[in-house]
Protein backbone atom coordinates (compact mmCIF):
# COMPACT_ATOMS: atom_id res chain seq x y z
CA UNK A 1 0.00 0.00 0.00
CA UNK A 2 1.60 3.31 -1.06
CA UNK A 3 2.10 6.22 1.35
CA UNK A 4 -1.17 7.99 2.11
CA UNK A 5 -1.95 11.33 0.48
CA UNK A 6 -2.58 12.82 3.92
CA UNK A 7 0.84 11.74 5.21
CA UNK A 8 2.58 13.24 2.18
CA UNK A 9 0.63 16.46 2.54
CA UNK A 10 1.64 16.68 6.21
CA UNK A 11 5.28 16.36 5.19
CA UNK A 12 4.89 19.15 2.64
CA UNK A 13 3.17 21.41 5.17
CA UNK A 14 5.88 20.71 7.77
CA UNK A 15 8.50 21.55 5.15
CA UNK A 16 6.71 24.79 4.28
CA UNK A 17 6.68 25.84 7.91
CA UNK A 18 10.47 25.84 7.68
CA UNK A 19 10.53 27.35 4.19
CA UNK A 20 7.38 29.50 3.77
CA UNK A 21 8.84 31.37 0.80
CA UNK A 22 8.70 28.18 -1.26
CA UNK A 23 4.91 27.84 -1.11
CA UNK A 24 4.38 29.20 -4.61
CA UNK A 25 7.03 26.86 -6.01
CA UNK A 26 5.35 23.85 -4.38
CA UNK A 27 1.79 24.70 -5.42
CA UNK A 28 2.01 22.27 -8.39
CA UNK A 29 3.02 19.53 -5.93
CA UNK A 30 0.04 20.26 -3.70
CA UNK A 31 -2.18 20.26 -6.79
CA UNK A 32 -0.72 16.86 -7.75
CA UNK A 33 -1.74 15.45 -4.36
CA UNK A 34 -5.29 16.71 -4.93
CA UNK A 35 -5.67 15.49 -8.48
CA UNK A 36 -4.15 12.01 -8.92
CA UNK A 37 -4.83 8.72 -7.11
CA UNK A 38 -1.19 7.61 -6.90
CA UNK A 39 1.26 10.54 -6.81
CA UNK A 40 4.16 8.21 -5.96
CA UNK A 41 3.65 5.86 -8.93
CA UNK A 42 6.17 6.13 -11.75
CA UNK A 43 3.20 5.64 -14.10
CA UNK A 44 1.78 8.99 -12.95
CA UNK A 45 2.80 11.54 -15.57
CA UNK A 46 3.88 14.22 -16.27
CA UNK A 47 5.18 14.26 -12.67
CA UNK A 48 5.41 12.00 -9.63
CA UNK A 49 7.15 11.80 -6.26
CA UNK A 50 10.56 10.21 -5.61
CA UNK A 51 12.77 10.10 -2.50
CA UNK A 52 16.47 10.50 -1.69
CA UNK A 53 18.60 9.75 1.36
CA UNK A 54 21.12 12.39 2.42
CA UNK A 55 23.60 10.42 4.54
CA UNK A 56 26.03 12.53 6.57
CA UNK A 57 29.12 11.22 8.33
CA UNK A 58 30.26 12.69 11.68
CA UNK A 59 33.04 14.44 9.76
CA UNK A 60 30.37 16.46 7.95
CA UNK A 61 30.63 14.64 4.61
CA UNK A 62 27.65 13.65 2.46
CA UNK A 63 27.40 10.39 0.52
CA UNK A 64 27.09 10.72 -3.27
CA UNK A 65 26.77 7.91 -5.78
CA UNK A 66 27.67 7.81 -9.48
CA UNK A 67 24.41 6.88 -11.17
CA UNK A 68 24.97 4.59 -14.15
CA UNK A 69 21.86 5.43 -16.19
CA UNK A 70 22.16 9.22 -16.00
CA UNK A 71 25.88 9.70 -15.41
CA UNK A 72 25.03 12.09 -12.56
CA UNK A 73 26.66 12.32 -9.14
CA UNK A 74 23.70 12.38 -6.73
CA UNK A 75 22.51 11.18 -3.34
CA UNK A 76 21.04 7.65 -3.24
CA UNK A 77 17.35 7.59 -4.07
CA UNK A 78 14.61 6.44 -6.37
CA UNK A 79 10.96 5.58 -6.83
CA UNK A 80 8.47 4.52 -4.18
CA UNK A 81 7.74 0.78 -4.29
CA UNK A 82 4.68 -1.20 -3.27
CA UNK A 83 6.03 -2.25 0.12
CA UNK A 84 7.06 1.26 1.22
CA UNK A 85 4.68 2.49 3.92
CA UNK A 86 6.13 6.01 3.94
CA UNK A 87 8.42 8.26 1.96
CA UNK A 88 10.98 7.96 4.74
CA UNK A 89 10.89 4.18 4.28
CA UNK A 90 11.56 4.64 0.56
CA UNK A 91 14.66 6.72 1.28
CA UNK A 92 15.96 4.13 3.74
CA UNK A 93 15.34 1.26 1.33
CA UNK A 94 17.05 3.07 -1.55
CA UNK A 95 20.23 3.85 0.36
CA UNK A 96 20.35 0.24 1.53
CA UNK A 97 19.92 -1.08 -2.01
CA UNK A 98 22.25 1.35 -3.76
CA UNK A 99 24.96 1.81 -1.13
CA UNK A 100 24.56 -1.12 1.25
CA UNK A 101 23.97 1.05 4.33
CA UNK A 102 21.35 -0.56 6.58
CA UNK A 103 18.59 1.43 8.31
CA UNK A 104 20.03 0.45 11.69
CA UNK A 105 23.26 2.29 10.78
CA UNK A 106 21.38 5.60 10.44
CA UNK A 107 19.44 7.98 12.63
CA UNK A 108 17.43 11.11 11.95
CA UNK A 109 19.30 14.40 12.20
CA UNK A 110 18.34 16.34 15.35
CA UNK A 111 17.96 19.57 13.35
CA UNK A 112 15.42 18.27 10.82
CA UNK A 113 14.09 14.96 12.22
CA UNK A 114 11.61 13.31 9.84
CA UNK A 115 10.80 16.40 7.77
CA UNK A 116 12.44 16.56 4.32
CA UNK A 117 15.52 18.75 4.36
CA UNK A 118 14.78 19.68 0.75
CA UNK A 119 12.02 19.15 -1.82
CA UNK A 120 13.32 19.70 -5.34
CA UNK A 121 11.89 19.18 -8.81
CA UNK A 122 14.02 17.49 -11.44
CA UNK A 123 13.47 17.31 -15.19
CA UNK A 124 13.84 13.73 -16.45
CA UNK A 125 14.54 12.96 -20.10
CA UNK A 126 12.62 10.36 -22.11
CA UNK A 127 13.44 6.70 -21.62
CA UNK A 128 12.22 4.73 -24.65
CA UNK A 129 13.39 1.44 -23.14
CA UNK A 130 10.86 1.87 -20.34
CA UNK A 131 8.25 3.54 -22.50
CA UNK A 132 8.57 6.80 -20.58
CA UNK A 133 8.45 10.25 -22.09
CA UNK A 134 10.00 13.35 -20.58
CA UNK A 135 8.60 14.04 -17.10
CA UNK A 136 9.44 15.50 -13.70
CA UNK A 137 10.33 14.13 -10.27
CA UNK A 138 9.28 15.86 -7.07
CA UNK A 139 12.19 14.60 -4.96
CA UNK A 140 11.73 14.46 -1.16
CA UNK A 141 15.19 14.47 0.43
CA UNK A 142 15.58 13.11 3.97
CA UNK A 143 18.73 13.70 6.02
CA UNK A 144 20.32 10.99 8.17
CA UNK A 145 23.37 10.79 10.40
CA UNK A 146 25.62 7.77 9.96
CA UNK A 147 26.00 6.33 13.47
CA UNK A 148 27.75 3.00 12.81
CA UNK A 149 31.53 3.31 12.76
CA UNK A 150 31.83 -0.01 10.95
CA UNK A 151 29.30 0.76 8.19
CA UNK A 152 30.83 0.33 4.75
CA UNK A 153 29.50 1.35 1.36
CA UNK A 154 28.64 -1.63 -0.84
CA UNK A 155 27.51 -0.47 -4.26
CA UNK A 156 24.69 -1.92 -6.32
CA UNK A 157 26.56 -2.74 -9.54
CA UNK A 158 23.43 -2.72 -11.71
CA UNK A 159 22.73 0.97 -11.09
CA UNK A 160 25.80 2.52 -9.44
CA UNK A 161 29.36 2.82 -10.74
CA UNK A 162 31.03 4.60 -7.84
CA UNK A 163 30.61 6.55 -4.62
CA UNK A 164 32.26 9.46 -2.85
CA UNK A 165 31.89 11.47 0.34
CA UNK A 166 31.73 15.21 -0.27
CA UNK A 167 31.99 18.03 2.28
CA UNK A 168 28.83 20.05 2.79
CA UNK A 169 30.25 22.90 0.72
CA UNK A 170 30.56 20.57 -2.30
CA UNK A 171 27.18 18.84 -2.21
CA UNK A 172 26.15 18.37 -5.84
CA UNK A 173 22.62 19.80 -5.61
CA UNK A 174 22.66 23.58 -5.08
CA UNK A 175 19.30 23.63 -3.28
CA UNK A 176 20.26 20.74 -0.99
CA UNK A 177 23.65 22.30 -0.27
CA UNK A 178 22.01 25.57 0.75
CA UNK A 179 19.48 23.82 3.02
CA UNK A 180 22.11 21.70 4.78
CA UNK A 181 24.34 24.68 5.44
CA UNK A 182 21.46 26.88 6.60
CA UNK A 183 20.22 24.21 9.02
CA UNK A 184 23.77 23.74 10.35
CA UNK A 185 23.55 19.98 9.98
CA UNK A 186 26.99 18.65 10.87
CA UNK A 187 26.45 14.89 10.96
CA UNK A 188 26.73 14.67 14.74
CA UNK A 189 24.08 12.26 15.99
CA UNK A 190 22.00 13.12 19.04
CA UNK A 191 19.22 11.16 20.76
CA UNK A 192 15.89 11.75 19.03
CA UNK A 193 13.77 9.24 20.93
CA UNK A 194 13.11 8.88 24.64
CA UNK A 195 11.12 6.73 27.06
CA UNK A 196 10.39 7.13 30.75
CA UNK A 197 10.42 4.41 33.42
CA UNK A 198 7.54 4.72 35.89
CA UNK A 199 7.38 2.14 38.68
CA UNK A 200 5.41 1.62 41.86
CA UNK A 201 8.36 0.77 44.11
CA UNK A 202 7.29 -2.87 44.22
CA UNK A 203 9.02 -4.06 41.06
CA UNK A 204 6.18 -3.20 38.66
CA UNK A 205 6.65 -0.87 35.69
CA UNK A 206 4.00 1.10 33.84
CA UNK A 207 3.35 0.30 30.16
CA UNK A 208 0.78 1.62 27.70
CA UNK A 209 -0.86 0.03 24.69
CA UNK A 210 0.25 1.70 21.47
CA UNK A 211 -2.20 2.63 18.73
CA UNK A 212 -2.62 -0.09 16.13
CA UNK A 213 -2.31 1.55 12.72
CA UNK A 214 0.18 1.50 9.89
CA UNK A 215 3.13 3.83 9.68
CA UNK A 216 4.08 3.94 13.38
CA UNK A 217 6.70 2.02 15.29
CA UNK A 218 5.49 -1.17 17.05
CA UNK A 219 1.75 -0.75 16.43
CA UNK A 220 -0.57 -2.50 18.88
CA UNK A 221 2.19 -3.39 21.36
CA UNK A 222 2.72 -2.62 25.01
CA UNK A 223 5.62 -0.23 25.57
CA UNK A 224 7.06 2.35 27.90
CA UNK A 225 5.65 5.85 27.78
CA UNK A 226 7.64 7.94 25.34
CA UNK A 227 8.21 8.59 21.69
CA UNK A 228 10.13 10.47 19.05
CA UNK A 229 11.26 14.05 19.27
CA UNK A 230 9.23 16.49 17.16
CA UNK A 231 10.37 19.79 15.62
CA UNK A 232 8.81 21.92 18.39
CA UNK A 233 10.48 19.90 21.18
CA UNK A 234 13.49 21.89 22.38
CA UNK A 235 14.76 18.97 24.49
CA UNK A 236 13.98 15.32 25.09
CA UNK A 237 12.38 16.35 28.36
CA UNK A 238 9.89 18.33 26.27
CA UNK A 239 9.35 15.17 24.20
CA UNK A 240 8.50 13.14 27.29
CA UNK A 241 6.19 15.82 28.69
CA UNK A 242 4.38 16.11 25.36
CA UNK A 243 4.01 12.35 25.05
CA UNK A 244 2.68 12.14 28.61
CA UNK A 245 0.08 14.81 27.79
CA UNK A 246 -0.80 13.17 24.49
CA UNK A 247 -3.73 11.13 25.68
CA UNK A 248 -2.01 7.96 26.88
CA UNK A 249 -4.43 6.05 29.08
CA UNK A 250 -2.42 3.25 30.65
CA UNK A 251 -4.65 0.62 32.21
CA UNK A 252 -4.00 -0.47 35.74
CA UNK A 253 -3.67 -4.08 36.69
CA UNK A 254 -1.77 -7.07 35.41
CA UNK A 255 -1.87 -6.10 31.75
CA UNK A 256 0.01 -2.84 32.09
CA UNK A 257 1.96 -3.20 35.33
CA UNK A 258 4.59 -5.81 34.51
CA UNK A 259 7.25 -7.08 36.84
CA UNK A 260 10.90 -6.73 36.03
CA UNK A 261 10.62 -4.55 32.94
CA UNK A 262 10.46 -7.29 30.31
CA UNK A 263 8.22 -6.82 27.28
CA UNK A 264 5.95 -9.86 27.29
CA UNK A 265 4.90 -9.29 23.68
CA UNK A 266 8.44 -9.35 22.30
CA UNK A 267 10.11 -11.55 24.89
CA UNK A 268 13.09 -9.25 25.35
CA UNK A 269 14.23 -6.57 27.75
CA UNK A 270 12.76 -3.13 27.25
CA UNK A 271 15.28 -0.38 26.53
CA UNK A 272 14.73 2.83 28.42
CA UNK A 273 16.13 6.30 27.94
CA UNK A 274 17.34 8.10 24.79
CA UNK A 275 17.67 5.83 21.77
CA UNK A 276 19.38 6.92 18.57
CA UNK A 277 18.25 4.13 16.30
CA UNK A 278 14.86 3.00 17.41
CA UNK A 279 12.80 5.13 14.99
CA UNK A 280 14.59 3.59 11.98
CA UNK A 281 14.61 -0.08 12.97
CA UNK A 282 11.56 -1.44 11.19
Amino acid sequence: MPPAHSDIRQLVQAYLRRHPRERARLEPLLALLDSVPEPTSRATLPAHITCSAVVIRPEGQVLHIHHKATGLVICPGGHVEAGDESLLATALREVHEEAGIAPGDLCLTPQILGVPVDIDINDIGPNPAKGEGAHQHWDFRFAFCLVADSAEVALQAEEVTGAEWRPLERVASPSLRAKLLAAEIDGQAEPVNASVLIHDGAGRYLFHLRDNYRGIWAPGEWSLLGGGREPLDATLTDTLLRERRGGSRPRTGRASALRGGADHRRGRAVRAGPDLRRPLER
